[in-house]
Order: structure tokens, then sequence, then C-alpha cells
């Protein structure tokens, strides 16, 4: 009686019916009208086509309104493999792929570099060496994109970044304003600076399993090193630039930086001195794996192999930085099981046919310039963040698509596909956006950056970005081994 008699005085308190049997009901209407739409039997369209297409369409729209990302791409998988489109044991295969070896291995490797104190102490002994504003946010900007070649996701190299940041606040406590640049310089460049390595981002990862699928051959370690680092070392500083611009005044960027490097060490946790002996080895580790990814068209060992070797070094007992059990438990499962269901339903896009007819329809057989097709391109990869929050389920959803448009529009699918997934990089326009910016926008013990701030900085920094890769797609990539035009590749 007295729960009756609350909820009769408080219609607040009453139960909330439940919405989602509402828009479970509304997706199944849209999608049944879509594949109603669609061209049946006898058209340029397959079956399997068409059924790939409606259930592609039904996990997008669940990837941009629902919660769980990975329980959705395994649904759209089971979907497909129940009505035949897919092998059930070509997915299973895919679960035990060198791409998921690859990032599972980089993923202990990271952890047994980060278990050393090495990261903290390389952005320390940066750090120290600033005697101006700008200076120290450029040599925190190098350290960020040196992080990619140890730290294979965005969000771990964010909780990498964290205590440093911390350590740097509590030192400018007296100038807030560099604080909140800070904040805002951290995960910016750790976004765009995720371009520079093959395992920067599980995007990436996807862009080169598609891209080997539809046309026999993806982009290597080495390769993508070679044009990635360019240009996120280039953006980086860019976006260093404008965030000082934006978020400082001059008499905050020419006052004096005097920064403890004890002081900054004991805040972020570690020691400084002479390299140890475990330290020592975690470098070696790190350098040998690296430098056998770059090499790989010298001894052929693939970079899954490669970096298997080296999680197995770094968790020797009593010889590695780690236990192998600890750094297990830092792998991120769930992007794993994500990213091979979203490159699972991408080569399911193009294998249909759904892919291809999609291309013609949308083009015909007037393309106008291939300049302008890639600049649609880019500059849709770049907005895509707005409506799809995972970088993994942007390149599955987008570059199925690129690839056959950029061979009808006379373009190279290689060097579309590459600039597409550098240009998705962007992600800066909202704090939900990604998780680096959703990190440091709600650090409670630091002044950090304002929403407000966030979308100056993307304002700008967006169209920048777009130029940037367009530039290097026409002007700098050519000469680095990845042409722009199918007729250069002859």
């Amino acid at each position: 009686m007295l729960k009756i008699a609350a909820h009769d005085a408080d219609p607040a308190a009453a139960p909330r019916v439940p919405r989602w049997p509402f828009g479970l009901a509304a997706a199944v209407l849209v999608l049944a009208a879509l594949y109603l739409f669609l061209p049946g039997p006898g058209s340029a369209l397959p079956g399997g086509g068409r059924t790939t297409l409606v259930v592609f369409a039904g996990a997008t729209l669940f990837w941009l309104f629902g919660r769980n990302d990975t329980f959705v791409g395994f649904a759209a998988l089971l979907v497909l493999i129940l009505l035949g489109v897919l092998d059930a044991d070509q997915v299973f295969a895919a679960l035990g792929g060198e791409v998921v070896w690859l990032l599972i291995s980089a993923f202990v490797l990271a952890a047994g570099i980060s278990a050393t104190g090495l990261p903290a102490r390389a952005a320390i002994a940066l750090c120290t060496r600033a005697s101006r504003v700008r200076t120290l946010f450029h040599l925190l900007t190098a350290w960020l994109v040196l992080t990619a070649f140890a730290i294979p996701a965005t969000s771990g190299r964010a909780a990498l970044a964290l205590p440093v940041f911390l350590a740097l606040a509590r030192a400018f406590a007296p100038r807030p304003a560099v604080v909140r640049a800070l904040a805002l310089l951290i995960p910016s460049v750790i976004l765009l600076s995720a371009a520079a390595t093959l395992t920067g981002a599980g995007a990436h990862l996807i862009t080169v399993e598609i891209l080997a699928g539809s046309t026999g051959s993806g982009i290597s370690f080495g390769q993508w090193l070679l044009l990635g680092v360019p240009i996120a070392a280039l953006s980086s500083h860019l976006a260093a630039e404008l965030v000082l611009l934006l978020m400082t005044r001059r008499a905050d960027r020419k006052q004096p930086v005097v920064v403890d490097p004890h002081h900054l060490a004991e805040e972020a946790g570690v020691a400084l001195g002479a390299l140890n002996v475990v330290q020592l080895r975690a470098l070696a580790v790190l350098a040998l794996v690296v430098g056998l990814w770059c090499t790989e068209a010298w001894h052929g060992l693939p970079p899954a192999l490669v970096a298997l070797a080296g999680a197995v070094l770094i968790t020797v007992p009593k010889a590695g930085t780690v236990a192998l059990d600890a750094a297990l438990a830092t792998v991120p499962w769930s992007l794993l099981l994500f990213m091979v269901a979203t490159t699972a339903l991408g080569s399911a896009l193009s294998a249909s046919g759904a892919a291809g007819w999609l291309a013609g329809v949308t083009l015909g057989h007037h393309t106008g310039s291939p300049l302008v097709v890639l600049a649609v391109i880019v500059g849709v990869s770049a907005a895509a963040h707005l409506v799809l929050q995972s970088r993994s389920a942007r390149s599955s959803v987008l570059v199925p698509l690129i690839l056959p448009v950029a061979a009808v529009s006379g373009l190279n699918p290689a060097a579309a596909a590459f600039a597409s997934t550098v240009a998705a990089g962007f992600c800066h326009t909202l704090p939900a956006s990604a998780k680096p910016v959703a990190l440091f926008s709600g650090i409670g013990d630091a002044p950090t950056y304002r929403r407000g701030d966030l979308l100056r900085l993307s304002v700008v920094l967006g169209p920048l970005l777009v130029l940037l890769v367009l530039l290097f797609a026409t002007a700098v990539w050519p000469g680095f081994g990845l042409p722009l035009y199918l007729q250069e590749m002859k």
C-alpha cells in the first residue's frame, strides 16, 4: 500500500516502460521496407548482395543508436551465416587469424614496455628540456607520436599519458590556461598520430584486411610507416600549434617554463637515473620487433609472428618485464572481437557484390573528376565520426564502398582506402566522439577543456586535415610507392 501511494503521489517515480521494443519494431519495419525496395532476382544486384545490404544497414542502424557495438557486429554475422551469405568456417578461422594474433601480441608487448616506466621517463626527459610553453607542447607532441610505435590503441595511449598530464597539471597549477590547453592537446595528438603505424588503431587493420580480400594485396607494416609517419607527425604538430593559438594568450606562451624533473617524476610515479637492466631489455625487445616489422620485405617473417616472438620475450619468467597473465589482462578482447566482426561484414559487402552494385548505382557511368571523387571520400571520412563513434565501425562501413567507387573513377583503391582511413582519424568534435577525448574531458583533479574549446578546434582542424590528406594523396604518397591513379600502376 505504501508503494502504491508513493507512485500515486509522485508520477515521476512510476516505473518507466522500456522503449527498446518500439525502437526494435521501427528498425525491423525500416529494414523490411529496404529489402522490398532493393532490386530482386534477375537484377544487377545478386541475391546475396541484397541480403548483405539489408543486414549491413541494420548493423549500421544499431551502431548509431545501440550501446554494444560488438554484440551488434556478431549478431549481424550470425544472420549472414544462417542465411548462407557467409561461411561459418571462414568466420571462425578469422577469430584465429594473423590480425587477431598481431594485436594480442602487440598489447602484451605494450604491457611489458609500460610496466618498466620507459614511456613516462621519455616524456619527463623531453618535457624538462622545454624553456617555453610552445617548446613544451611540441616536445610533448613528439613523445605522443613516438608512443604510437609501442602502444597499439588510442585508448591505451591516453591512459598512459594521463599520469604525465596530471603531473604537468600540478606543476602548472598557477597557469590554468596552459593546463586546459594540455588537456586538449594530448587526446588531439593521440588520435592524429595513430596514423603513423599499422597497429595504431584497429581500423587500420580492418582497412588492410578488406583491401587484401578485395584486391589481393594490402599494405605492409613497413609501407604503412613510410606513408603514415610523415602525415601523422605533421598533423600532430599542426594540432599543437592550433591548440596553442586557440587556448592560450601570447603572455602565456612567452612566460618561461621551469619544471623540476625530480618533482615531475615523483608525481608521475617513476624513478629517474640510468636505465636499469629490465628497462634496457624492454627497449631492446621493442627495437627488435619494430625493426623486423619494418624489414619484412627482406626476411619474409609475418608481422604477427614477429609480434608473438616479442610478446614471448617480454614475458619470459624471471627475465621478462611483466607476467603473461597480467599482460593478457590488458588486452581489450571486446575490441578484438568487434574488429573481427566488422572486417567480416566489410568483406561480405565486397564478396557478395553489394558494394560494387551500390557504387554503380551511386556513380553510374559518369564519375566526374577523380580528384573530386577523392575529395568527397576524404571529406565524408573525416565527418563520419559525427554519425559513427567507433573508428573500426567507420572503416568497416566506408572502405568496402570506397574500393569499387575508386576503381570506377580511375583511382587506385589502396590510395583511396588509405586516405579515407587517415581522414577518419579526425574525431575531435564532441567529447563522445572518441575515448581519449572523453577521458580528458572528465578529469576532476585538474582544469580541463570545455566543450566550446573542442568545437573551436574541430572547426579549424577538420578542414585543415582534409586538405592535408588531399595534398599527401596527390603529391607525397605517390613518391612513396602509393600511386593515386590506376593508370600509374601499370
